[in-house]
C-alpha cells in the first residue's frame, strides 16, 4: 500500500479507508456504481420525517471480538464519530445523534433536513466497530474489532499489518486465509515489489514504472479527480467571457495527457470523468447542448498577460503547467508561471492572486455525490472558489440539487449545473486521472474500485486456493 497509517487506523481518520480496502471494518450501507445506497450491516432504511430516518439492522452479525453487534454499539460508533474533534470529513457541517429503537433498528437525526443521509453512512469513517475498540480519551483502535470477513489482527505502526479470515463472518467465507500488508511510499519499491513476485496486489503504481512491468499485471481504475485549469472571473484578463473562451479553445488537453501521463487519464469532456459513470449519458440532454450552445464566442487575444499558478505536490502539475503555457502562448497569450508546493501557494490561490490555476481536484467527497465539490468551488459562498465564481444561476440550481434525493432526477440536476458552469468558462476540464493498480498473475478477484473503497474482497484469493486450502493475498 502507498500510504502508512497516519492516525494509529482509527476509523474516525483517512486511515478509515484502509480498513474498509482490507474488508476488515464494515458500514451500514456500501454505494453502488451510481452512488446510491445499498444494504451492508443495516439491511433497510426509511425517512421518519425531514430529519429522521430508522434504519433496520442486520441480524447475526458477530464482531470480530465475539460479541453481538446490536442497536447500542451501531448507536457508540455513530456517536464517537459525530462527536470526534476534528469531526469525521463526512459529517462536516452535519449535527447527527442516534438513538437505540430496540436491539434491531436506530432512529439517526440530523439537525436539518439531509436527503444524503444514507449515502453519507456508507463511509468508511462510520464503521461499526465492537465496544471493546472504544478506549478512554477518545482512542479508537480497530484490531479484533470489526465485522468483516477479514480479522485486523496486528499492526506493527507504520510498516506492515496483518489480517487473518473471520470465520464468523455473517456472509460467504473469505476465499483466502488471511491477508499480509506492507505500507511502501516509495513508488519504485512497490513496483518493483510486483515485478519480482514479493507482492500481489499494489497500489499507486507510478506512470513512470509502468513500461518495466508486465502489462498484464496492470490495470487502470478511473478517479474521481480532474485536472481542471481555474479562470479567475473577478479580477483580470478572464472578467471577460470571450477572453475565457479563447483559452478554452486555445487548449489542447490530448497533448498534456499523451505527454505529461503517457496515455494514461483520460480526456475531460466536463467537470465530472468516468468514475461517475452516469455523468456521460447526462450530457447527452438537450438542455445540457442548449447550456453549452450559449457560450460566448472567443475574442482574439495579442500579448495579453496572465499569471498562471500551480504546485510541486503532484508531480505532473509542474509540467502541465509549461504544456499549457505553449498552447496559451500560442493563441496570443503571455504568460508568467508561479509553481510553489501547496501549503506556500494555497492563500494566494483562494484569494484570487492568480489569472488561471491548475488544480488537481477531487470530484466526490464521502458521500459519493459531487454536489459538495460544486459548492465549494462555483458557488458564490463557496470555501473553495479559485474562480472567484459568483452566478445566481448556478447558486439556484445547486440549491435545486441539493434538496432532491439520491436517483435519476438528482442526476440530471447535478448535470444541469455543471453545463452551467461550463457555459460561463469558469473553469476548463482538462483530464481525468486514474489509479494505476498492479495485480500478480496468481491472484484473482481484486476490486477495481475508483472511490478507493474497496480492494481485498471476500472472493480474492489465489489461484487454485480456496476457503479450505490456506493461502493468503498480499
Amino acid at each position: 500500500m502507498l500510504q502508512p497509517p497516519r492516525s494509529g487506523l482509527t476509523p474516525l481518520s483517512d486511515d478509515a479507508f484502509k480498513l474498509s480496502r482490507w474488508k476488515a471494518a464494515e458500514t451500514l450501507v456500501v454505494l453502488n456504481g451510481l452512488g446510491e445506497a445499498e444494504p451492508a450491516l443495516a439491511t433497510g432504511w426509511v425517512q421518519v420525517d425531514e430529519t429522521s430516518w430508522r434504519v433496520t439492522l442486520r441480524d447475526g452479525v458477530t464482531f470480530h471480538d465475539g460479541t453481538a453487534m446490536t442497536s447500542s454499539e451501531v448507536v457508540a460508533s455513530l456517536t464517537a464519530a459525530a462527536q470526534a474533534s476534528p469531526k469525521p470529513r463526512i459529517l462536516d457541517g452535519v449535527e447527527l445523534t442516534a438513538a437505540a429503537e430496540g436491539p434491531g433498528a436506530v432512529i439517526i437525526r440530523t439537525a436539518t433536513p439531509d436527503p444524503l443521509l444514507p449515502q453519507r453512512l456508507s463511509s468508511p469513517q462510520l464503521a461499526v466497530l465492537a465496544a471493546s475498540a472504544y478506549k478512554e480519551g477518545g482512542v479508537v483502535d480497530p484490531v479484533n474489532a470489526g465485522t468483516g470477513p477479514y480479522r485486523l489482527v496486528s499492526v506493527e505502526g507504520t510498516s506492515s499489518a496483518r489480517l487473518d479470515r473471520f470465520d464468523g463472518y455473517w456472509g460467504a467465507k473469505a476465499e483466502a486465509d488471511g491477508v499480509d500488508v506492507q505500507f511502501v511510499p516509495d513508488g519504485t519499491a512497490r513496483a518493483a515489489a510486483l515485478r519480482t513476485g514479493n507482492a500481489d496486489i499494489v497500489e499507486a503504481i507510478p506512470v513512470g514504472q509502468v513500461a518495466q512491468i508486465d502489462p498484464t499485471l496492470v490495470h487502470e481504475v478511473p478517479m474521481p479527480r480532474t485536472n481542471t485549469l481555474y479562470l479567475n472571473t473577478a479580477s483580470g484578463p478572464f472578467t471577460d467571457p470571450a477572453v475565457r473562451a479563447a483559452a478554452r479553445e486555445a487548449l489542447d488537453p490530448g497533448t498534456i495527457v499523451d505527454r505529461v501521463y503517457e496515455g494514461r487519464a483520460d480526456i475531460a469532456a466536463g467537470l465530472l470523468g468516468p468514475a461517475l459513470p452516469w455523468a456521460a449519458a447526462e450530457r447527452d440532454s438537450e438542455d445540457y447542448t442548449a447550456a453549452l450552445a450559449a457560450r460566448v464566442a472567443a475574442t482574439a487575444v495579442k500579448g495579453t498577460p496572465i499569471r498562471l499558478g500551480t504546485f510541486t505536490d503532484r508531480a505532473e502539475l509542474p509540467e502541465v503547467a509549461v504544456q499549457l503555457e505553449q498552447q496559451l502562448e500560442a493563441a496570443g497569450f503571455t504568460v508568467e508561471q508561479d509553481v510553489r508546493e501547496y501549503q506556500h501557494i494555497e492563500a494566494d490561490a483562494l484569494a484570487g492572486t492568480f489569472d488561471a490555476f491548475i488544480l488537481s481536484r477531487a470530484t466526490v467527497l464521502d458521500s459519493g455525490d459531487p454536489v459538495a465539490y460544486l459548492y465549494s468551488d462555483f458557488s458564490c459562498a463557496g470555501s473553495f472558489n479559485i474562480s472567484q465564481f459568483c452566478d445566481p444561476l448556478v447558486d439556484a440550481a445547486l440549491a435545486k440539487a441539493a434538496g432532491i434525493p439520491a436517483g435519476p432526477e438528482r442526476r440530471a440536476a447535478i448535470a444541469a449545473v455543471e453545463s452551467l458552469i461550463l457555459a460561463r468558462d469558469a473553469a476548463i476540464p482538462l483530464l481525468h486521472e486514474r489509479v494505476i493498480q498492479g495485480e500478480s498473475a496468481r491472484i484473482r478477484e481484486v476490486e477495481r474500485d475508483p472511490r478507493e473503497r474497496a480492494l481485498i474482497t471476500g472472493k480474492t484469493g489465489l489461484t487454485g486456493s480456496g476457503p479450505t486450502d490456506p493461502g493468503s493475498a498480499g
